[in-house]
């Protein structure tokens, strides 16, 4: 397998780039609210998804607004809880499922016992998502997933996907591969070549998604994966995305001088 650490010189132009949040574009926190984003980070996303024609596009676990507020100002297209909210590029909100936020709502009642009793966990509830975060109580994550599963036995077409110390729950058959393919049949993502870049076992349908458009899947880190290639860590993410601005940018000036 490839190891990517910056640009190559002779990367493919028209490219549709995608890219996860925790744990790509910023460090894993201890809670999803302790995160660092730097200073710099919204202005570097904004000259890249400007020299990509617009065609850049977060795929995170959380929600919309989450990501709307830590890249303030910006705002991107996003797919947002896995895919279950997503933001075109054109800036229409796709409607989250009434079904699939009751049940969302159901679950997290479910396990709103385990997480009263155990300060350790942390739940989030998401329009049509619940997320069960474990990272400052790692000995219980049987108990978590146990919870989960009798949580998500009950409810129609939910399903239990695993990640880095946490374990979530969402609609079945949608993915960040589903909403990578939605964002490929529109403006300005279509006809491109997609590029997802992620971290965790969460991103792994968006890897085969933009490998089966004839892209490619860049995992951070270690681990079994379907990506074909691997980058080293997050400032590596940061300058990657930079490096494929500058090659659009340069590609853009030579054909304005011929």
């Amino acid at each position: 397998m490839s190891q990517i650490d910056s640009a190559a010189p002779h990367a493919v132009p028209q490219l549709a780039i995608f890219t996860d949040f925790d744990g790509t574009l910023v460090e894993l926190a201890e809670t999803p609210d302790d995160i660092d984003v730097p200073v710099s980070l919204p202005h570097q996303l904004q000259r890249a998804a400007r020299e990509l024609d617009s065609a850049f596009a977060v795929l995170t676990g959380r929600e919309i607004a989450d990501i709307d507020k830590y890249l303030s100002p910006l705002q991107l297209p996003v797919a947002g809880a896995h895919g279950t909210q997503r933001r075109r590029a054109d800036g229409f909100v796709e409607t989250v499922d009434p079904a699939s936020i009751l049940a969302a709502e159901e679950i997290a009642h479910a396990v709103e016992p385990l997480v009263v009793a155990h300060p350790g966990l942390l739940m989030e509830t998401k329009e049509g998502a619940v997320a069960l975060h474990y990272r400052q109580a790692p000995e219980l994550e049987a108990a978590a997933r146990i919870a989960m599963e009798e949580a998500v036995h009950s409810v129609t077409d939910f399903v239990i996907v695993p990640g880095k110390m946490v374990i979530e729950a969402r609609p079945r058959g949608i993915t960040k591969g589903t909403a990578l393919r939605a964002f490929m049949r529109e403006e300005p993502f279509l006809g491109r070549t997609p590029i997802f870049i992620g971290d965790d076992t969460t991103d792994e349908d968006a890897f085969i998604a933009a490998q089966e458009l004839g892209g490619v899947g860049i995992k951070l880190g270690q681990g079994d994966t379907a990506a074909r290639m691997r980058i080293a860590d997050v400032a590596s993410v940061h300058a990657l995305i930079q490096g494929l601005g500058d090659i659009a940018a340069r590609d853009r000036e030579l054909e304005l001088t011929h």
